[in-house]
């Protein structure tokens, strides 16, 4: 967010201009001002772990979105297709307000999550969600959401075996080994994390 200028008086521009057209303010986020093209595209150019990880592109969160829905439906089979959308979109906030690391979050305090919560409510009412999502669900997703984590950590962030399962806690026997982080270029990841939003939206409305 920056400001609207340098008057005093007047009130911090707390809305952002999308590509789409649309100006979404972060204060009261509306579902009629957000766009999955926005969304794509922003999570495509936001990395994870700040930017510090191996290999010649950025770790995206668009990227790290579509691992988690995948561990997500591994990890509960025949789950309904919503949920697996509400798995995909995550971290959809995070295409406005970037993606911090816990230690950030944890400095900042209570007004980052009471922003995530209000574009998270907007984005999932925007495509047919609950604006708050079952308990159960929830905690599923961030078991996903972990292992992914854990993944990241050894495979491109430099973290030791010992150090990710102390953080992240030792995945699920099984499941770690065949799970592979890919680095594309954000071209390729926005395409395919629109392409998969699509195939769950058709797959709910079948």
């Amino acid at each position: 967010m920056t400001r609207s200028g340098n008057n005093r008086g007047k009130p911090a521009r707390a809305w952002q201009r999308m590509l789409s057209g649309r100006r979404l303010d972060l204060l009261d986020p509306t579902p009629m001002d957000i766009e999955i093209a926005d969304i794509a595209h922003g999570l495509a150019f936001v990395a994870r772990w700040n930017g510090q990880t191996s290999g010649d592109w950025p770790y995206s969160v668009a990227e790290h979105s579509l691992l988690v829905e995948h561990i997500f439906a591994r990890q509960n089979p025949g789950i309904a297709a919503r949920w697996r959308l509400a798995a995909l979109l995550h971290d959809a906030p995070e295409y406005v307000i970037g993606d911090m690391i816990s230690p950030v979050k944890a400095a900042i305090g209570p007004d980052y999550a009471e922003l995530d919560q209000r574009l998270t409510a907007a984005i999932h009412l925007r495509f047919g969600l609950p604006a708050a999502l079952p308990v159960a669900i929830k905690k599923a997703i961030k078991a996903a959401d972990t292992v992914s984590a854990w993944a990241e950590a050894v495979q491109i962030a430099g973290f030791t075996r010992d150090e990710a399962d102390r953080l992240f806690g030792r995945p699920p026997h099984g499941l770690v080994p065949d799970l592979s982080i890919r680095l594309r270029p954000p071209v390729q990841v926005r395409a395919d994390y629109t392409a998969r939003h699509q195939q769950l939206l058709a797959e709910i409305d079948a």
